[in-house]
């Protein structure tokens, strides 16, 4: 089904879902440029890009549904998602066509303290099964731009991903307590993290772990964080698989955030064949993250043990292999554990990790942590830290500088 733009004009897309809403069926955008509103879809439906369509999303808050949703880790009124679907099952976005957001408007609420509803995500699909994302090109999104959210069976498969480097929360794709995802052979290059792992924080109303995650052969280009697990975790992330990777210019590589009082774990991380240029810090562990909901308080960065109790994060079973790094501007490697919750068991093998001149006054983003240039390998409370093949080119000062740190 063609939408008829020229009876329904920017409504034309959802008209032609709703009409497909008992049958299913596919809706097939033709090439040109064509405007719509916020879309709905549903079970047993394909939204088909043609190759030359661009579909313009409305950047008019009147034209956007409010909602209540999980939006940076627990319940709040939010835009509904520019692309939207609630408990449904075999919802396919495919084609070679343009998804447009039209961000510019939206990301000028970031900040804002009158705001009172949370910016759109572009592409959310929550509570669903068999979800399929191929092919199209998205830019411009108004927030975080692919958002799974408590889902089951998802493909992320050859999607190009573009929002500018200074817009800001503008992630690439984001999977939020499901299972069973797969993200293969994409290309992000956006304003915030380009794949974060995430499973809600201690403020979410259900406790729902993020796990079976592979993603393969995706190239990552500038980005916060190339992928990265957290700090939205208290539902526990485990089991995922990255290789094959390439990230260029990303602010971090593989980086895993969280802190006190959040809770869950992290566990079962392998990344291998993976080559980074011009990153920060390429590997980062950090325990006591700052941003966000009560990143200042000082129990985060308390020297101090704590108790141990439900609120404690535990961050174990991490292997890195075969990793090749060029252009590394701070450190080579940084792990920073908890007193009362050390990192366990990690493994670095058979890298490679090149640094060079870089401002000395490069952040790597830990509540403790001083800046950092030329760098090693730094680690602050780690229990059973495996070392084997890693070389370091263009170290000033000490290769590795260890804290607390048991078992190597």
């Amino acid at each position: 089904m063609i939408p008829d733009f020229e009876r329904y004009g920017k409504q034309a897309v959802q008209q032609a879902l709703n009409s497909l809403r008992e049958t299913g069926g596919v809706v097939t955008i033709p090439a040109g440029r064509h405007e719509t509103v916020g879309l709905e879809l549903f079970s047993n439906t394909e939204l088909h890009l043609d190759a030359g369509a661009v579909l313009s999303f409305s950047d008019d808050p009147e034209d956007h549904v409010i909602i209540n949703t999980r939006w940076e880790g627990y319940e709040q009124p939010s835009y509904r998602p520019l692309l939207y679907a609630y408990e449904q099952q075999n919802v396919f976005v495919t084609g070679c066509g343009v998804l447009e957001g039209n961000g510019q408007r939206w990301w000028k609420m970031h900040g804002d303290p009158t705001a009172k509803v949370a910016r759109p995500c572009f592409i959310c699909f929550d509570k669903c099964d068999n979800v399929q994302l191929r092919d199209f090109r998205v830019q411009n999104s108004p927030a975080w731009t692919l958002h799974p959210l408590r889902s089951n069976n998802v493909l992320v498969s050859g999607v190009t991903i573009v929002n500018p480097a200074d817009s800001p929360n503008t992630d690439g794709i984001d999977p939020e307590s499901c299972s069973n995802v797969r993200i293969v052979g994409c290309y992000i290059d956006v304003g915030d993290d380009c794949i974060a792992v995430k499973a809600g924080t201690e403020d979410a109303l259900e406790t729902v772990p993020c796990e079976n995650i592979a993603i393969t052969g995706c190239t990552m280009v500038h980005g916060h964080g190339g992928v990265v697990l957290g700090s939205e975790m208290s539902g526990g992330i485990r089991h995922v698989a990255v290789s094959g990777c390439v990230f260029n210019g990303t602010d971090r590589g593989i980086r895993i955030k969280t802190r006190r009082r959040r809770g869950g774990s992290v566990e079962g991380l392998t990344v291998s064949g993976v080559v980074m240029h011009d990153v920060t810090c390429p590997v980062i562990v950090n325990m006591m993250y700052y941003c966000g909901k009560d990143g200042t308080e000082p129990f985060v960065a308390d020297p101090n043990p704590q108790p141990v109790d439900d609120g404690t994060p535990h961050v174990r079973h991490i292997q890195l292999s075969d990793i090749q790094v060029s252009g590394c501007r701070s450190a080579a490697v940084c792990l920073y554990g908890i007193p009362e919750s050390p990192v366990e068991d990690i493994s670095l093998s058979n890298m490679h990790i090149e640094l060079v001149d870089a401002d000395p006054e490069t952040p790597v983003m830990c509540a403790r942590s001083h800046p950092m240039n030329h760098a090693g390998i730094y680690a602050e409370y780690v229990k059973g830290l495996h070392l084997e093949g890693v070389i370091l080119t263009g170290v000033e000062g000490p290769e590795r500088q260890f804290v607390s740190v048991e078992t190597v």
